[in-house]
């Protein structure tokens, strides 16, 4: 290489992502990927989302022609995590980083692709306890230093109970940085395990959001237009 020439360097999503792989791996966590089209059979109706449920409504979904096929251009990384599931015995610890789409409008805090990451544990006699230790420790590992982490009822309709979980760093403003919840009775099932003998875990997170809180980026659609001046920062 020429001494005037500069070395490529990762882009700060792709090095984001290989810091949450490192964090979780340390807890057993291991790393599953999947197609980015999906069925609606796995995007919605397996993860308790079945045809018509007002659930629905929260993913503006790009389907694909024709759209009685089934086919679609996946909304979440949570079909990963069925069909890793469906393929493997518990106990097991997977988490999913991928691109996901979504049909809405683009804005500084909006894109119509973005980057999730969501994890899964299953085996038996896993509690929201154990969902709580390993939230905690992954937010302070990830942003670092002194920090508050505080947990609040929500919704997903592939677990119950639901949280979304809060950071904050002087106790007076709270920023949400991901959902999880105990793995729905329904969801065991789908993935042909009995809800009676196992239980288990699921949280999501936005990939790019994450990056954002943690420089200080004000518009995630600087990570896709290309701009050096962005990705040579990191």
């Amino acid at each position: 290489m020429e001494e005037n020439q500069k070395k490529g360097h990762l882009h700060p999503i792709s090095q984001t992502i290989l810091d949450m792989q490192r964090i979780f791996g340390e807890l057993g966590f291991a790393v599953a990927e999947g197609t980015e089209i999906e069925t609606e059979e796995y995007n919605f109706d397996l993860l308790n989302v079945p045809k018509n449920h007002p659930a629905r409504d929260l993913w503006d979904t790009f389907w694909l022609s024709p759209k009685n096929a089934g086919k679609l251009l996946r909304t979440h990384t949570s079909p990963v995590q069925i069909r890793y599931a469906k393929a493997h015995k518990p106990p097991f610890k997977v988490i999913v980083p991928g691109k996901t789409f979504r049909h809405e409008a683009t804005d500084s805090t909006h894109e119509m692709q973005f980057h999730q990451m969501e994890g899964l544990y299953i085996d038996k006699n896993v509690s929201l306890a154990h969902l709580k230790g390993v939230l905690e420790h992954f937010v302070k590992e990830f942003f670092g230093g002194e920090l508050q982490v505080r947990f609040r009822p929500s919704f997903f309709p592939f677990v119950e109970p639901g949280i979304e979980i809060d950071i904050s760093r002087d106790g007076k403003k709270w920023i949400e940085v991901l959902g999880a919840g105990v793995v729905h009775p329904t969801v065991i099932e789908n993935i042909g395990l009995d809800p009676k003998e196992y239980s288990g875990f699921a949280f999501g997170m936005g990939i790019d959001r994450l990056v954002m809180l943690k420089y200080g980026v004000d518009d995630v659609r600087s990570f896709y237009n290309g701009d050096l001046r962005l990705v040579n920062q990191f």
